[in-house]
């Protein structure tokens, strides 16, 4: 039987074997690519080159892609543990080509692989292919020998694959395996395929086609192919299994979280959840992701509880999903050394979550008895349901287990309404939006742009490329905005964090304002110009100005961005990964993983430390080398970012050595001074750090001088006696703030006298109202407490005006009379007469609103007339 493992080496080595370049699995966080939540097919990390926008040193790949399907479109998580074949995290094989092979060789390999290299007995397949496609068939038929009676004509639904509504796609051919007649199904095409007999293992998928806005196909220059194979359903295959959970892989993780929780019954679905979670969190942590309340932290935190709700239901009392992780690291982590590597970050988040989920629990279980108190159904709303999930992460299967002992059951409709409601609001966030992209068509003849900008500012290049909103253009006049592309650029795209180049294309009688420069598809700039004299098109010869200036000032920031990166690793520990950076003129904000807030020593130490690495001078030396030899020498790769197979490794002396494609200064002392001026949280796990340098931060030290002096000569003090003159008029202010207080109660003392005066019976009960004149509510709650020990039964009014024209209002109901009123109705009556709110419990209320003392005066007495005469 072969493992899992061994599986997957097969198949990478048989298409090496074929002249195929190995490619490394990219992080499961889609790199420059906004319209996915996770990467969720093999193909994610070559889009670019499918089409056309991105040229790779090879036509050939195959790859081992590590996919996750829990969020967004492709959402399997609520069908995990319940079949054979859904997973939320999955490995998909893959061979590609780029304008190489095309049908012929994709289906010859791939025949090849399952018959003659893994074994799989013919009359047990099944292929597909699309219904107009009559080249597939006739491959299949002809060249491999394959019975027509097994080929099945499919429509589009299944057999055409399109990336997007316009671009490239094309027809697939899809391989079955045929399970037995053991199983419930038919083949592929007949009214019986839902059945689980004929399973789809590979998808074979030719790009041939670039579908117009108009839906009409015209024919791709270089056509493509798309494979992908789920390794678990190969590997369960292989090894005699029929269900993806029995394969070794699976069995090793269901049998470690059957001892962890102490459950015996090693089938149950349970256990399939838990086994499967863990490998999806796991990979999110290591590529960066962390549990929070949005966006791809949201979906982690979801599938945790997922597996923490299961475990519970288990038996587990423990935290217990955290030691999964062992496990996985022997089953995975030599295929994946970044479990290893990650190992103590992923072990924490879990058990943070795991800690954290066992308050919801118990939170959740109280907020249940409350919601469900006063019902007199037995059905609990889904309203309510939703609302427990929902806010406070308490699962329906958990609300179902608790109404169920109760006798009760749950409108799962109503809940599912609710989802669905809040599904299409999800579907409406434009969290992740793509906001420079051009058509395949578009870029489909340009060179890649060549950036000339790391040893000067000012180059002469031709215009290659002009568009407005994505459309192409052959000019553009003077008073208009437009996008171009030059065949050579000084101008920085944003990367990295790193902010885009400003300055202006000019040549004679031609004049564009560059408002900012972006990536396109990994290889183009694209030049956001505004024309101010005469016009721009196609072919024109111009001066490329980046600002200098503007330039100078950004890799300052760039710059000490390493430097801070490297201190905080060093400082804090290997823990600490980049989770995001912002480097403009101005400042630079660099986000990054820790848990807690750093003190005020702690800031001062790292900012100590990042100014004594520019003191030090250290030269920068960027080289160009393979990403495997880069990463093997020490550089640091970032989080988020998309490496090819050639990197730039940046060094700052043997400080701080780190994949960049970005400027940066000659050496570290250029940029004079670091002044860190704000440290705060960003997210659960994320802090941020702001900085300033160069003259920006030398301005900022001497602008907090100037606001010291200020400060120190407002208390008749020098700058250095400051905190001492500050600390004698703060206790001189609280000595005299106990004096005012002092006065204040025997001036409302010797009022009370009074005001007490004016109690009134009226019908055997005791009546009160008075408006004070700028009385806290902690003195009014006070009198009415003094009128409710000497005056039972009665009710009390107390309000106090300000001159600002608010009010509070207090109303208290003794013992004797909450039979006859209830303080928050009557404060409500009064309230209500001048459109203030408030409320509380029959014996005591209080609110306020906007009044005068008349006005309020006027309104508690309609409100007290009124219950008397009642």
């Amino acid at each position: 039987m072969r493992s899992t493992a061994e599986v997957r080496q097969l198949f990478i080595d048989f298409f090496a074997g074929k002249n195929h370049q190995t490619v490394a699995s990219s992080s499961l966080i889609p790199a420059e690519d906004p319209t996915l939540l996770f990467v969720n097919a093999g193909m994610v990390q070559f889009k670019d080159v499918f089409l056309g926008a991105e040229k790779r040193s090879y036509t050939r790949a195959t790859s081992s892609q590590r996919c996750v399907r829990a969020g967004g479109k492709h959402n399997d998580l609520d069908q995990v543990g319940y079949t054979a074949r859904h997973h939320t995290f999955f490995e998909m094989l893959g061979n590609f080509s780029f304008g190489d092979y095309f049908k012929q060789e994709a289906i010859e390999y791939a025949w090849e692989f399952l018959t003659a290299v893994v074994g799989l007995p013919v009359e047990k397949l099944w292929v597909t292919v699309y219904e107009e496609d009559d080249e597939a068939e006739q491959i299949w038929r002809d060249v491999i020998g394959f019975p027509a009676e097994r080929i099945s004509r499919i429509g589009a639904k299944d057999n055409f694959w399109q990336m997007g509504d316009t671009g490239p796609c094309g027809p697939c051919t899809e391989i079955f395996y045929d399970h037995g007649e053991s199983i419930a199904g038919g083949p592929p095409g007949t009214p019986e395929e839902d059945g689980d007999r004929y399973i789809e293992i590979w998808n074979l998928v030719f790009m041939q086609f670039d579908r117009q806005p108009d839906g009409s196909l015209q024919p791709l220059p270089n056509p493509c192919v798309d494979t992908g194979m789920g390794l678990e359903r190969i590997a369960s295959i292989l090894q005699g299994k029929h269900d993806n959970y029995d394969i070794d892989l699976f069995q090793a993780l269901i049998a470690e979280a059957a001892r962890l929780t102490g459950y015996k019954d090693l089938g149950d679905a349970s256990l399939k959840v838990i086994a499967d979670h863990i490998r999806t969190c796991a990979f999110l942590i290591a590529d960066g992701v962390l549990p929070s309340n949005e966006g791809r932290g949201y979906v982690l935190r979801r599938i945790i509880r997922r597996a923490l709700r299961h475990g519970h239901k288990l038996g587990a009392s423990e935290p217990f999903f955290h030691k999964m992780l062992g496990v996985l690291i022997v089953q995975m982590g030599e295929a994946y050394p970044e479990l290893k590597t990650h190992q103590d970050t992923i072990e924490k988040q879990l058990l943070k979550e795991e800690l954290k989920f066992a308050e919801t629990l118990d939170t959740g279980m109280q907020l249940f008895k409350k919601a469900t108190r006063n019902l007199q159904a037995d059905v609990i709303p889904g309203e309510i349901a939703f609302k427990l999930y929902d806010t406070y992460g308490f699962p329906l299967d958990l609300t179902q287990d608790v109404a169920r002992e109760q006798g009760q059951r749950v409108d799962v409709a109503g809940f599912e309404n609710c989802m669905s409601e809040q599904k299409k609001r999800s579907r409406s966030n434009k969290s992740f939006t793509q906001t420079h992209q051009l058509s395949a068509e578009s870029v489909q003849e340009l060179s890649p742009t060549q950036f000339t900008g790391y040893d000067r500012t000012t180059d002469t290049a031709t215009v290659i490329g002009l568009f407005s909103e994505g459309q192409a253009l052959q000019r553009a006049d003077a008073g208009q905005k437009a996008q171009l592309i030059l065949d050579a650029t000084p101008f920085y795209a944003e990367s990295g964090g790193q902010v885009g180049d400003i300055g202006v294309l000019q040549t004679e009688g031609v004049r564009a304002q560059v408002l900012d420069t972006q990536k396109v598809a990994g290889q183009y700039h694209l030049h956001e110009v505004e024309v101010l004299e005469g016009t721009l098109e196609i072919g024109l010869r111009i001066q490329a100005i980046a600002d200098a200036e503007y330039r100078n000032k950004v890799i300052l920031n760039h710059s000490a961005t390493h430097l801070l990166h490297k201190v905080l690793r060093e400082y804090l520990g290997n823990h600490v990964q980049q989770k995001g950076s912002l480097v403009n003129a101005d400042k630079l904000r660099f986000d990054f993983s820790h848990e807690g807030p750093l003190s005020a020593e702690d800031v001062r130490t790292v900012e100590q430390r990042v100014n004594q690495a520019i003191r030090q001078n250290y030269s920068t030396e960027a080289q160009l080398m393979a990403y495997d030899q880069a990463i093997q020498s020490g550089a640091m790769a970032l989080f988020g970012e998309k490496y090819g197979d050639e990197v730039r490794v940046l060094s700052m002396g043997d400080f701080s050595v780190e994949l960049c494609g970005g400027t940066h200064v000659q050496a570290t002392g250029d940029i004079g001074l670091f002044k860190i001026i704000e440290e705060t949280s960003v997210a659960a796990g994320v802090r941020r750090i702001e900085a300033v340098t160069g003259d920006r931060a030398l301005a900022y030290i001497q602008s907090q001088d100037v606001l010291l002096s200020q400060a120190a000569a407002l208390v008749n003090a020098t700058a250095p006696k400051l905190p001492e003159a500050v600390t004698s008029l703060l206790e001189k202010n609280k000595a005299l703030e106990k004096q005012l207080e002092q006065v204040k109660k025997q001036q409302l003392g010797d009022q009370l006298g009074d005001v007490f005066d004016a109690v009134e019976e009226n019908g055997g009960k005791y009546y009160l109202q008075h408006v004070f004149e700028q009385v806290d509510s902690g003195q009014l709650r006070d009198m009415v407490d003094r009128f409710k020990s000497h005056h039972d039964p009665g009710i009390v009014v107390f309000a106090s005006a300000n001159p600002d024209g608010k009010v509070q209002l207090v109303v208290g109901v003794t013992k004797g009379a909450v039979a006859s009123f209830k303080a928050g109705n009557v404060i409500k009556d009064i309230l209500a007469h001048i459109g203030g709110r408030g409320g509380g419990r029959p014996d005591f209320a209080q609110g306020g609103g906007d009044a005068s003392a008349d006005e309020i005066r006027n309104a508690i007495e309609k409100t007290l007339s009124g219950l008397q005469e009642g």
